[in-house]
């Protein structure tokens, strides 16, 4: 069974951190491109990081751009988003997603909400 599972989000004073997991399984992690999403309140799901299996670059949106780092450890089957400096603005849903050519998996999601 194909599964991708989100865990990690929380809340969070501005300026804190957390790292977002997304565990693969049923499939072979390591052939599939990672790509990170989120939806925050009211807006459409946003493309934050592309973590390419061809090259092995890691591709960030300007907004996150010096502040999120995203990683794979393919033997663990896992991507994790460890997100720093942590703004009010980065409340959302976040999503990791594995994709490979018209194959696509998608996690269900973890809250992360930044308050004070």
């Amino acid at each position: 069974q194909v599964q991708l599972v989100e865990s990690g989000g929380g809340t969070v004073q501005p300026g804190g951190s957390l790292t977002l997991s997304c565990a693969a399984s049923g499939f072979s992690f390591s052939d599939y491109a990672i790509y990170w999403h989120r939806q925050r309140p009211g807006k459409m799901r946003e493309l934050l990081v592309f973590m390419s299996v061809a090259d092995g670059s890691t591709n960030y949106v300007n907004s996150i751009k010096g502040r999120f780092t995203a990683t794979r450890d393919n033997a663990k089957s896992t991507s994790y988003l460890q997100m720093n400096a942590l703004k009010p603005e980065d409340t959302a849903v976040y999503f990791c997603e594995a994709r490979r050519f018209q194959n696509s998996h998608w996690g269900q999601g973890t809250q992360v909400t930044v308050s004070s």
